[in-house]
């Protein structure tokens, strides 16, 4: 696949399934995402995996943290909260893990992580999976942050759910959606009369 190709058609799956992919494949994913722009080489990015039964310790993690947030969630949204770890047979957990000594800006080293992030969702689909990008509550507390093994200062930009696309995906965007969001500053050859 051709990498504008690549680009164009990039898009999010809507439900993934069996088979995820395997040993070779999800290191070339990292691999991939390794190659992520890096101001001041320091590679804040970490990528947490998660699989088989792992992920239904996420989804207790996940219904914790909702509880918190709302104690009397009812037992029904404390489930479904649950499943959203079981959508994909692969979790990539992307992290910034952020370094505050050095002289490159905090937010630098989170678009740093979140440029891995597309990449490793770029090489995912050129190999034929799927990928969902989510956030969610869950990402900014501090109690999911550490019981993933990151400090409450650091950043997830991402839960990456990865498997094989088991329907099409949300449509690609089409190519006149990116017109109204640029505009030209101090080009006068641009000006609309």
């Amino acid at each position: 696949m051709q990498a504008i190709d690549a680009l164009l058609k990039r898009r999010s799956a809507k439900a993934l399934t069996d088979p995820a992919p395997d040993e070779g494949a999800l290191e070339l994913l990292l691999e991939c995402a390794s190659r992520a722009p890096d101001h001041g080489r320091l590679r804040p990015w970490r990528f947490i995996v998660i699989r088989r039964a792992a992920r239904e310790r996420l989804g207790e993690l996940l219904a914790d943290q909702l509880r918190r947030k709302l104690p009397g969630a009812s037992a029904e949204t404390l489930q479904r909260e649950r499943q959203k770890a079981l959508r994909a047979p692969l979790i990539v957990v992307v992290a910034a893990v952020r370094n505050a000594a050095a002289r490159i800006p905090p937010i630098e080293q989170i678009l740093a992580a979140g440029a891995a992030a597309q990449n490793l969702m770029l090489a995912a689909d050129a190999l034929g999976f799927g990928a969902m990008w989510k956030t969610g509550d869950a990402a900014y507390d501090d109690t999911v942050k550490t019981a993933l093994g990151l400090a409450a200062e650091d950043a997830i930009v991402g839960f990456l759910y990865l498997g094989t696309p088991a329907a099409d995906g949300v449509p690609p965007p089409t190519r006149a959606e990116w017109a109204d969001r640029v505009s030209y500053w101090g080009d006068e050859s641009s000006v609309k009369a």
